[in-house]
């Protein structure tokens, strides 16, 4: 029996300061300016923000060959070894990426369509195709240079146009 007494006494005691808290929050002028900071604006999302620079992170890229082609990519469009695509971590989908070899000084624009690479330290899988105008097919692995040059369609912009 102590315990359902204690129970009962905690609940009318927390129902109590409720009805009083609301109370005084009613009878409030609304005049008063409340206290509590305005909230600051969202910042930018990280992928916009990249997009918006022409700067789209210098680092490795690698490939990735003919094994994966007609494999479905991010965007929706199936991998196509001979097109001039990459897959880039945070980029919009049909971002135009100039991507530069600085050992051999050889550049290749290629357009995002899918999402990587998983591979640590890399920042960009290319398809064979941008891979052989880089020349680097057989290192397989380069140090490169990526620039945003411009928006393209994405492949699933691209898809619905042929569609039509």
């Amino acid at each position: 029996m102590p315990v359902r007494l204690v129970v009962a006494a905690g609940a009318a005691l927390l129902f109590a300061s409720t009805s009083l808290t609301h109370a005084q929050q009613a009878s409030a002028p609304a005049a008063i300016p409340s206290a509590a900071p305005t909230p600051a604006p969202a910042p930018a999302s990280a992928p916009a923000a990249v997009a918006a620079s022409t700067e789209a992170g210098d680092g490795k890229v690698a490939y990735y060959g003919r094994k994966f082609a007609g494999r479905m990519t991010a965007n929706g469009e199936r991998f196509n070894p001979n097109a001039l695509t990459m897959a880039h971590k945070t980029l919009p989908f049909g971002t135009l990426v100039k991507v530069t070899n600085p050992k051999n000084k050889r550049s290749v624009v290629v357009r995002v369509n899918d999402r990587g690479p998983t591979t640590p330290g890399l920042v960009g899988d290319l398809s064979l195709a941008a891979a052989k105008k880089l020349h680097m097919v057989k290192s397989g692995v380069i140090e490169a240079k990526l620039e945003v040059v411009g928006k393209g369609r994405s492949g699933t912009e691209a898809h619905k146009s042929k569609k039509a």
